[in-house]
């Protein structure tokens, strides 16, 4: 059965997975997931991921989990902002700072995905997918 929004089901598979304090998890592959990933990689929430399905019809990523040392996991929150129901645009002056900066905002823009820090910088606005913290 298809799915209907593959981003908050990538989301939900990592909620889940930090819940139960899993080591890794596999998420099916699409371009906009990937460079979701590769920017949670370099903000520090996840440890990696790489292409797990040598299948071309079910191609997967596998993504390792990062957690502190004393086992508490570096993700402790994602919220989904931007649904197919209801899209949320913001400009470029009111890209948001999600807990006061503690948190990370995700966005979709004209120049490609990019943190809402990133965003700010470049001056673009766009649709908001989600926050992570």
């Amino acid at each position: 059965m298809p799915v209907t929004d593959p981003i908050a089901d990538m989301l939900t598979r990592i909620r889940n997975a930090v819940q139960v304090r899993h080591e890794s998890l596999e998420v099916p592959a699409s371009r906009m997931k990937s460079s979701l990933l590769k920017l949670m990689a370099e903000e520090g929430f996840i440890a990696s991921y790489s292409p797990a399905g040598e299948d071309t019809a079910k191609k997967t990523f596998e993504v390792q989990l990062r957690y502190y040392e004393d086992k508490t996991p570096v993700i402790q929150g994602l919220k989904r902002v931007s649904k197919p129901g209801l899209r949320v645009y913001v400009g470029k002056d009111e890209v948001p700072r999600y807990f006061g900066g503690l948190g990370v905002a995700f966005m979709s823009t004209s120049k490609g995905v990019m943190t809402g820090q990133q965003a700010r910088q470049q001056g673009v606005g766009g649709e908001l997918l989600f926050y992570i913290w």
